[in-house]
């Protein structure tokens, strides 16, 4: 245990004021053994290579998996070889000791899933020579490496007979509360789409969750589409299964606070759901098609996301974790926004200081128009990849263009300045709950020294990123009592004022 104290040197008392799992130690896993019947190989013979897109090593018999109808016959522990996943793969992707797939980048499906889940994940192998289903025995014993981003043949000595040391715990040097989890100004949130692994994730040093997905329920649990269920009348089904895995999450981290983004499937992922293909429409490019906000008000659609609602205010409600906030992912228009608040408040949720409605910021209207946007939200959380797909034209899954998807660009950065400088006017907090944080120090830097709230991460860089936001910190201080600081760059300086006089940018 991590416990916080403090000594009342009037009477010599000594008070506990929080207690909770250290996250240090009983985070760290020994690698399973292999099975004593497989034999270890000491040459390195390589077999595939790829993206590192989820880190860690593993070892076990490659399944090639071609289609999803086929998902059944995967296997706990072995490793899953495919063309790329989408959410109704969740289910076998739960089993997988490590995923590898010939095509995709480090925002797919696959490599999404599996950082959250902490699954190895080597992407996009038919950009780096054959695709892996090709070039990988199907049935054979494979060694992942998804820190490099090799696939090897057979189960490497290195690996698989590293020694298992036990130890008592209380033989290992437990670090402090202030060595664990330095105190940050900077908000550390945490990325959830896997309920099962709540309690686990919510021992992390995370102030909160900053995206909780639900894509997962929907390919465990639901499987069918609302529409559909709705004519069946069994719409409770959406209900429950979504009430239940929020529930567990805000149970985990409560009194943090929860950010669940509401459905955000294509056109193309609701058709494969049971029933989907009566009233789904066939679209020439669903990603930049009928998704996210447009849905929710539309006729065609509107009751099916009220079922979301409710699961919402059940869980609120019924279960009282008011911990539970939301948000509205792919909102194109200020209207749309507006639409989406009157149901809310039809449905008996109104904003207040217990119940937030944050927009995810991920198309350039929402930065452009904040100062629009703010009267209908009270946050917003920056969706790196789409922001940067949508201002640079560049489909962030498409290996063709890939080179030329960087979060980093000037152009990205400087819509999320401008988000950052619109939202803070009107008194509404920004985060970020996109890849980059996780990956690039000096991306994380630009939205410290920006005045970003928050910062939201995948579990394993959770304490990682919390160390170096305290750092920017405390280097930010430092520079200020001192005049020294670090010249930045000047072209993130916005060319305009946005509105403001020159006596108030003065001021």
């Amino acid at each position: 245990m991590d416990i916080e104290w403090a000594l009342d040197e009037r009477n010599g008392r000594l008070y506990i004021l929080q207690a909770r799992p250290e996250t240090v130690w009983s985070l760290k896993e020994v690698p399973p053994k292999p099975k004593a019947e497989f034999e270890v190989v000491k040459e390195r013979r390589v077999l595939a290579q790829g993206l590192p897109a989820s880190p860690g090593i593993a070892f076990g018999r490659a399944h090639i998996i071609p289609t999803v109808d086929r998902i059944n016959e995967f296997e706990k522990g072995e490793i899953l070889i495919t063309e790329m996943t989408a959410p109704d793969w969740v289910p076998a992707m739960r089993k997988a000791a490590a995923i590898v797939t010939n095509s995709g980048g480090m925002t797919c499906h696959a490599a999404i899933v599996s950082r959250e889940l902490g699954i190895p994940c080597i992407v996009a192998t038919a950009s780096r020579g054959k695709p892996a289903t090709e070039t990988i025995p199907n049935g054979s014993m494979i060694t992942v490496d998804a820190k490099l981003g090799v696939v090897y043949e057979g189960i490497l000595e290195e690996f698989a007979k590293k020694p298992e040391v036990e130890v008592s715990p209380a033989a290992l040097p437990t670090p402090t509360v202030a060595e664990s989890y330095p105190i940050t100004g900077t908000k550390i949130y945490v990325n959830v789409g896997e309920p099962e692994i709540a309690e686990r994730t919510a021992a992390l040093p995370a102030d909160g969750v900053g995206l909780l997905r639900q894509e997962f329920v929907w390919a465990s649990e639901i499987g069918e589409h609302p529409l559909w269920l709705i004519e069946q009348g069994r719409p409770e089904k959406v209900v429950d299964a979504l009430a239940e895995a929020f529930r567990k999450v805000c149970a985990a981290f409560y009194p943090r606070p929860v950010v669940m983004r509401f459905s955000d499937f294509k056109s193309s992922e609701y058709r494969a759901l049971k029933g989907g293909e009566k009233y789904e429409p066939l679209e020439p490019s669903a990603l930049m098609g009928w998704r996210g906000a447009s849905r929710y008000y539309d006729p065609k659609y509107v009751e099916a996301f009220r079922l979301e609602v409710r699961a919402v205010k059940k869980v609120r409600d019924l279960y009282g974790l008011k911990n539970l906030w939301v948000m509205v992912p792919f909102c194109r228009r200020v209207e749309e926004m507006e639409k989406i608040n009157r149901i809310f408040e039809e449905e008996g949720l109104q904003r207040g200081p217990d119940f937030k409605v944050w927009l995810m910021a991920e198309i350039p209207s929402n930065c452009l128009l904040a100062d629009k946007f703010n009267k209908y939200v009270d946050g917003y959380s920056i969706g790196s990849n789409d922001l940067t797909m949508t201002i640079l034209g560049c489909d962030r899954d498409n290996e063709t263009v890939a080179a030329l998807f960087d979060e980093r660009d000037l152009a990205v950065k400087r819509a999320i300045r401008l988000l950052i400088q619109l939202a803070h006017r009107d008194g509404r907090t920004v985060s970020i709950c996109g890849q980059a944080p996780s990956v690039y120090p000096d991306f994380v830097e630009f939205l410290v020294r920006s005045g970003i709230d928050s910062i939201s991460v995948n579990p394993d860089a959770v304490v990682s990123v919390r160390k170096l936001v305290a750092s920017i910190e405390q280097r930010i201080m430092v520079e200020k009592l001192t005049g020294r600081g670090i010249a930045e760059d000047p072209d993130l300086d916005l060319p305009c004022t946005c509105g403001k006089g020159e006596e108030e940018k003065e001021k």
